[in-house]
């Protein structure tokens, strides 16, 4: 064994946590003693298993392994790591420390992928943030060549390497520049006809970032409405498309459509389980209600989903994250959404419908209805019940409210709110509760009916605020600086009867 084979290394890589990537130093050591190659600090299966493609993608590339004791360190050893993203680091410090390429070659840059076993650097989710961790290292980024086009992050210098043998040159590729995507438009509300009920309850939605849930039998066109919310929202601001794009790049989704500024619209099926839904997994992985952070998240079917599973989303609602805790400590990932759901009534979806005959007993549609839960129904400030259509109407599509008639009112609303905030802003030291009553400004008469119509619906003080919560909204939409006693009617007539629920 050549002396000059001997030798250590330490390179810049980092581990997805969450959806944020951690720093990393991958250090090498090459010395004296039987052969092996040993990972240590916390590494899971998929690093393990770097052994056999690095040793694979060096032979085929023309490079060669030297019959020592190869020890990789992972530091620091109390973060588990996980992916396959360290492949590339660890092959770039074995070959620095055995002097099969320039010692110095990527200095300065962190440094993430897959090795194939042909040598060829294959991409891993979450380059957005292995970028931001970049940049707050001050380094330089250097990613496979098929990586997605990453979008520009101020301060690092984004490089592509295509295989292992490109090191023995050092020309990396430039990463290709970002071009912002074409998006397809939603489906618009003017396919809609009638529901006009329905669609102003929508908008004040999407005015106040509100929770609805439709209940109605099956064919009153509650997903179609539902389905087209995206479309009367406002598109993501900078600082929106880049927490988003980062949640959506750790999970693999495409970005392009993020930073075209349109919002996620996330639809999980009814089977989807817990860890699914909110999140979890080994190793943790975000769940649907953090995809639809800043936008959308609709339930369709709400009562078929597991009970167990559905009660996953109410710490969600509330705080607008979401802590899965494990032996290694917590993880928070971001779950500000507006949650849309729909439901049938009952088992055969036809319980209180006009036409159709429910075959249901009183304890089936009880049962079902009860599936949801009554602390999930607190949680959403607006329910209301859709009807369906005569043929007459439905006939008629193509000539409802459109989606621009809605946003208009839409964007109205939220820059009537954004002054509203500036112009009479609330004392930060109070409550929620206190800042909400501070900012509806109610007088004696608007205080007294909603007082009257709590006690009467057996609102409880959660629910009582969710109702004062729309009702500011409601008078956002209007330009309106107090909360009215109209305005909590209009409120108060999006919660569904209590016998109905």
């Amino acid at each position: 064994m050549a002396e000059t084979q001997y030798g250590r290394c330490v390179v810049q890589s980092a581990t997805l946590r969450g959806v944020r990537a951690e720093p990393v130093d991958v250090e090498v050591a090459v010395t004296r003693g039987m052969p092996a190659f040993h990972i240590v600090g916390m590494a899971d299966a998929a690093i393990q298993e770097a052994r056999e493609r690095i040793k694979a993608a060096c032979n085929a590339c023309g490079f060669s392994l030297p019959a020592s004791k190869i020890v990789v360190n992972l530091a620091p050893g109390s973060l588990r790591k996980s992916g396959s993203g360290f492949d590339l680091p660890i092959a770039v410090a074995l070959l620095r420390a055995t002097r099969q390429i320039d010692p110095g070659m990527a200095q300065g840059y962190l440094l993430v992928g897959e090795l194939s076993l042909e040598g060829r650097v294959r991409p891993v989710p979450g380059l957005l943030a292995y970028a931001l961790c970049a940049q707050k290292l001050g380094l330089g980024l250097i990613g496979s060549s098929y990586d997605e086009p990453l979008c520009p992050v101020e301060g690092v210098t984004h490089q592509c390497i295509q295989s292992l043998a490109t090191l023995r040159t050092g020309d990396f590729q430039a990463a290709e520049p970002f071009a912002s995507a074409t998006v397809a438009p939603p489906p618009d509300f003017s396919e809609v006809a009638g529901h006009d009920v329905a669609k102003r309850a929508l908008q004040i939605a999407a005015a106040g970032e509100h929770g609805v849930l439709m209940m109605g039998p099956p064919g009153s066109g509650k997903t179609m409405l539902a389905s087209r919310l995206p479309s009367i929202l406002p598109p993501l601001s900078k600082e929106e498309q880049l927490e988003t794009a980062v949640i959506h790049s750790t999970a693999g989704q495409p970005l392009g459509p993020i930073f075209a500024g349109a919002r996620p619209f996330r639809a999980p099926h009814h089977s989807i389980s817990l860890a699914g839904l909110v999140g979890g997994g080994k190793p943790v992985r975000p769940g649907e209600v953090t995809l639809a952070h800043n936008g959308v998240l609709f339930l369709d079917e709400l009562a078929e989903f597991k009970p167990s599973v559905l009660q996953g989303i109410r710490q969600p609602m509330e705080a607008g994250c979401v802590s899965v805790t494990r032996a290694d400590g917590n993880i928070v990932f971001p779950a500000r959404f507006s949650l849309v759901a729909a439901s049938n009534p009952c088992p055969c979806g036809f319980y209180g419908d006009d036409e159709m005959a429910c075959r249901c007993t009183v304890p089936q549609v009880r049962t079902y209805q009860n599936r949801i839960g009554g602390p999930i129904l607190d949680r959403i400030d607006m329910q209301l019940e859709v009807k369906r259509l005569p043929s007459v109407s439905v006939l008629e599509t193509g000539r409802g409210t459109s989606s621009h008639t809605l946003r208009e009112g839409v964007m109205v609303g939220r820059e009537f709110a954004s002054w509203r905030r500036e112009a009479f802003p609330t004392d930060e030291a109070k409550g929620r509760t206190e800042r909400l009553l501070q900012a509806c400004q109610l007088d004696d008469k608007s205080r007294a009916f909603l007082e009257a119509a709590g006690s009467s619906q057996h609102l409880s003080g959660r629910a009582i605020m969710r109702v004062l919560s729309v009702s500011r909204t409601i008078a956002d939409l209007e330009q309106s600086q107090r909360v009215s006693a109209e305005h909590v009617g209009e409120a108060l007539s999006y919660r569904l009867p209590e016998e109905r629920t």
